[in-house]
């Protein structure tokens, strides 16, 4: 089977169905393919698979991840959400680590955990929405569910398998 493969961290439904809707209302339509995600990592081979499998299974196998949504990021023509987890940055290290020799340039060059709600627009109109944003914004608890495996296949992602951690 050929496409890359995508790990993500999984959100809880509440905490999903927030940022989705955000995304839906300001990301531009004809180019949001996706539903809002916490990419881990976004072009692993598919030679390693199984070996990919193996790893999110063990490490769903610990404790939910504590996570925070702790701020805004300017993304130049987007706005996301930077979230902040020692627990997931641990878990994504030992994977890199294991699949080293195989991470592309954009993983291999560290990883700014975030969930992107608008990319691809006019730097005045993302301008406008991360200031709106910072407005209201409050630092607070991000539930983490799962690991989830998907495959690019050159626009929407085909889901693989998912691993939710110990107590979900």
């Amino acid at each position: 089977m050929s496409g890359a493969l995508v790990v993500t961290a999984e959100l809880a439904p509440p905490d999903f169905a927030w940022l989705d809707a955000l995304r839906r209302r300001h990301f531009p339509p004809e180019r949001n393919q996706l539903p809002a995600h916490l990419t881990m990592f976004h072009a692993l081979p598919p030679s390693a698979e199984a070996e990919i499998r193996r790893e999110l299974r063990r490490h769903a196998a610990t404790i939910m991840p504590r996570a925070t949504l702790a701020g805004l990021m300017n993304l130049g023509s987007g706005v996301a959400y930077r979230i902040v987890s020692d627990d997931l940055e641990a878990i994504r290290a030992d994977l890199a680590s294991r699949c080293h020799g195989l991470l592309s340039a954009q993983d291999s060059a560290g990883w700014r955990p975030h969930v992107t709600i608008q990319n691809k627009v006019a730097t005045s109109v993302a301008q406008t929405l991360l200031a709106d944003l910072k407005r209201d914004f409050r630092p607070r608890p991000l539930i983490i569910t799962a690991l989830a495996l998907h495959r690019y296949m050159g626009g929407p992602w085909e889901p693989v398998s998912r691993y939710p951690f110990r107590g979900n």
